[in-house]
Order: structure tokens, then sequence, then C-alpha cells
């Protein structure tokens, strides 16, 4: 069995710096990727934050496809709640005609922000659909194969891509691995959120185990990680310091997670109904690159994934830059391709 593995930035900025500073950081890190023969490099969708610069990946997307000349390039993800899937499929079928076979459209579940920013983005809609509806819609559009009981059969989200965008559906739980084997699509469940092993092997056994094959497709799950390789244990756990994220938990049953206890406050203020927050210590894979690579042939036993997508939380570029380059060589010996 074969691993790939992908990178996933988020595009932080860093204390004293600037959004154009952290975007700048994205660009020569998707360069260093290619370099590095990294499978595919995705980008974020996160709002009205201080913290990360990502909040259009659509744009940022087509600018590393022009900084780039192999590796694939994609979103991690289009928050699909927010937007028409006509909208979304027009944007990608135009990324996917610039550059045929190197586009990846990873779609997420969570808001990408607190309270606001979800009411700004959605403001004006009159017909809500649900996450399943869009999904459908969105695939039928890039695939241009809208139904003939659709009430818009015969539009086309123009560009007609030669070779469209592969859809990706991010979650970290059974029930979006429920939706994805529903659906047929690759499925990609985030262990650096949820935090659970078990939780993921159960999530990946359920996608697996109820893929419509009816897609004419294989299921093809994915787990995306926090990673950061140092030369020696220590030195990766130095890096790491202990990462935390938080769950809020509202009254009427919705549930976010973010990264900081004050974005969590935040977030229930906004919400404007009671609410509660749980903390949570991130899981981050770290260590050696030989304490990593057993981390990682752990992983793909428990699971039987051929491929992880990874990100490193490390503020110092140059650290995060040298965090990958280990990675790279973590896997080297074996049957492979990062």
């Amino acid at each position: 069995m074969t691993i790939s593995i992908g990178i996933l930035d988020q595009s932080p900025i860093s204390p004293g710096s600037s959004a154009s500073e952290a975007l700048a950081q994205t660009i020569r890190l998707a360069q260093k990727a290619e370099e590095l023969g990294f499978q595919r490099f995705w980008v974020s969708e996160h709002h009205d934050s201080e913290f990360l610069a990502g909040s259009s990946p659509e744009v940022l997307i087509s600018h590393l496809l022009a900084k780039t000349e192999r590796i694939r390039i994609g979103s991690g993800g289009i928050m699909l709640q927010h937007y028409s899937p006509y909208k979304v499929a027009e944007n990608f079928n135009v990324l996917a005609s610039l550059a045929p076979g190197r586009v990846d459209l990873g779609v997420g579940r969570a808001p990408g922000g607190l309270p606001r920013s979800t009411q700004a983005l959605q403001h004006g809609v009159t017909e809500p659909q649900t996450l399943t509806e869009k999904l459908t819609e969105l695939e039928a559009y890039v695939n241009n194969q809208i139904p003939e009981d659709h009430p818009l059969y015969g539009i086309k989200a123009s560009p007609i891509a030669s070779i469209p965008a592969d859809i990706y559906l991010l979650g970290a739980s059974p029930d979006s691995a429920q939706l994805a084997a529903s659906l047929g699509l690759p499925y990609v469940f985030s262990l650096s959120i949820n935090g659970d092993r078990s939780a993921a092997i159960e999530a990946i056994q359920v996608y697996r185990s109820n893929f419509q094959r009816a897609s004419n497709r294989s299921p093809r799950a994915i787990l995306a990680l926090s990673v950061i390789v140092a030369d020696t244990d220590q030195a990766a756990h130095a890096l790491a310091f202990e990462q935390k994220h938080y769950k809020v938990y509202l009254a009427s049953g919705k549930k976010a997670t973010v990264g900081t206890l004050e974005q969590a406050e935040e977030f229930g203020r906004q919400a404007n109904e009671p609410y509660t927050i749980e903390e949570k210590t991130t899981e981050v894979t770290r260590g050696s690159r030989e304490t990593v690579r057993e981390q990682l042939l752990d992983l793909q036993r428990l699971t039987g994934v051929e491929e992880f997508i990874v990100t490193a939380r490390i503020e110092d570029f140059a650290e995060r830059v040298r965090s990958y380059e280990r990675l790279a060589e973590v896997l080297k010996g074996v049957e492979t391709s990062v």
C-alpha cells in the first residue's frame, strides 16, 4: 500500500506581521511543496479573523496555480453552506480550465467563522438549501450533469472544464462520513479537529461500508493531521507546545470548533443564546523523522488510508518550512509518494 502526503495551509498571520506577508508565505510554501514532491496543496477558508488571511480560497487558488507548475491546488475547504452551488461550480470550472487536471474542490461543513460572518455571508438568502442538496447540485454543475427533473435543466456552469475539479467532502464525525458515502464522494476526516483516533476509525468504517457505488467511483478516504517534524522528539515537542482548540455547544443544538477561548466566548456571544465551551487538546503528530514515520504508518494500519493532508502550526515560517522538508524525508525507503 502506498502513502501520499499533501499540505493544508491556513495563511496564519504571525504577531507583528500582516495579511500580505502571510499570503506571500503561502505562495512560497506552495512552491516549496511542489519542489519537495508533495501530492497536493490546499488552502482554507476563514472569515472575520485577525489571525488567518485566507478568506477567499478561490482567489488564492488562482494565484497559486499561476505560481506553480505541477502540484494539485485546491480548497480545504469551500464553506458551501454560504454560497450558491452554481457560482462555486463556475469559479472552479474557470480554475479547472486554467489548469486542467490540477484543481481540487474540498467542501467544508463548518461555517468558517463566527455567527456575525455567517450572517453577513448569508444576508438576503430567502430559500436556504440543506448541505446535502447543495453538494448534489454542486457536483451536477461541476460535471455538467444536471438531471432532467431539475428546475433549471439545460443550464451550464460555464466554462465546461475538460477535466473538472475533483470534489471532496471534509468532516470530523460519522455524520459527515455518512454524507460523503451517500453521495459517492471522496472523504477527508480531520483528526486535528476531532482528536479521537477511535472516532476517525469509526467514521472511515462508516464511509466505506455505506459508500454509494452507483456513483461509479470507489471509496477514497484521506486523513487530515497536524504534523510537526524536528531533528529530535524533544525539539518537536518544543515547537508544537500544547495546542488547544475549543468546542462551542449552543442551546439550539448547533456546535462549532474554534482556535482560542476568546473566539469561543465571542461565538457564544454573537449566537445570542445559552452556550457551553469545552477545551480540547489538539491532536498533533510530532517527533523526529523516525518517530513521525512510525506514527503515520500506525495511523495507516489503523484506518487503511493511503493519503494524509497535513498542516504544521508553527509560528516561525522558516521552522515551518523545515518541518515540511523533514516530512518529505520521513517516508523515504517505503513504497510512498510525498
